[in-house]
């Protein structure tokens, strides 16, 4: 199964379990990804197929015919979906996780997010225990770093990279030992040794520039035993400080985007600006380009460049 296909099906689920009323195929089509640019016959055809296989595989769609509507509506009942409680051992549970670890590698997050944020923008209402998280697929790999890191602390291989400080436009080679590659609030660490500065140290994924060289033999890296990674990336909860971007947008184009803006300047030159709030730019950068030519985000300077080194890796 495509890429492609796989996050329309998701969207779908998503759509039909966030909504808390029935949905006709009109809104399932304004609301999910991968429906909306088709002519009304593939829709259908698509949109047919893609109910016939989240059934076959056990997802129950249920259909609710309305008297006072002229067209059916849809939905997933999420206690007829939802599993029962699962009892694991310790080393079930463990193996589980790591596998959902590489699964979320897809990068499905932002699809799931997007999903949501249409049906919101579009006024229809969502479940909110939904959309605190019990879809939202938290970690993001598009980091270009990831694989190689990846890689690298299965192998036990020592690392080099240039890293960009914080706060910092210089950018230095630091080599390595990576003891673990760690998730915190949507962005991704590693975990390690740094030979440099002779300490342990954690780097930010989205800092590293350039490609991350391997240096060594497989087994070579060490890890101390009881070291703890999540302590090591700081994960204690601190407050996040809310803070708002200006973005062009062309006109026309990105309702949904106008919907969540807190302020919309309507433009002369085919342009219009709007101010979004947001507090990581990373997640943000994430957003914005996937909307390719139809956004311009102005500012803040470390937003903007956080979506112009996403645009460049997809080029890449």
């Amino acid at each position: 199964m495509s890429r492609r296909k796989t996050e329309r099906l998701l969207n779908l689920v998503i759509c039909l379990l966030a909504t808390r009323r029935p949905l006709s195929a009109e809104q399932i089509r304004q609301a999910v990804p991968g429906y909306d640019r088709d002519g009304d016959e593939a829709f259908q055809r698509m949109f047919e197929r893609d109910k016939n296989e989240l059934r076959e595989i056990g997802i129950p769609i249920d259909v609710v015919r309305d008297p006072w509507e002229d067209e059916p509506g849809y939905r997933i009942e999420r206690q007829s979906y939802e599993l029962p409680e699962i009892t694991l051992e310790a080393d079930e549970a463990a193996v589980l996780g790591l596998a959902a670890q590489v699964w979320q590698r897809a990068s499905l997050a932002e699809a799931a997010s997007g999903a949501l944020l249409k049906l919101r923008a579009g006024g229809v209402a969502t479940d909110e225990t939904i959309g605190a998280g019990a879809l939202e697929l938290r970690l993001d790999t598009r980091d270009p770093a990831f694989p190689a890191l990846w890689d690298a602390v299965r192998d036990r291989r020592l690392v080099r990279f240039d890293y960009r400080s914080a706060g910092s436009e210089s950018v230095r080679s630091r080599t390595v030992e990576p003891w673990g590659v760690v998730s915190r609030r949507g962005r991704w660490y590693l975990a390690g040794f740094d030979r440099g500065r002779d300490a342990p140290r954690a780097f930010r994924l989205s800092r590293i520039t350039g490609q991350v060289a391997t240096v060594g033999r497989p087994g070579s890296v060490e890890v101390p035993p009881g070291v703890d990674l999540r302590a090591m990336v700081g994960f204690p909860e601190e407050p996040v400080e809310g803070r708002t971007a200006v973005i062009r947008v062309r006109e026309g184009a990105c309702e949904g985007l106008r919907q969540l803006s807190t302020a919309v300047r309507v433009g002369s030159d085919g342009w219009d600006e709007v101010d979004l709030g947001f507090t990581d730019p990373e997640r943000l950068a994430g957003w914005m380009a996937s909307l390719g030519a139809d956004v311009e985000v102005v500012e803040p300077p470390d937003a903007r460049e956080a979506v112009i080194r996403r645009l460049k890796g997809a080029l890449a």
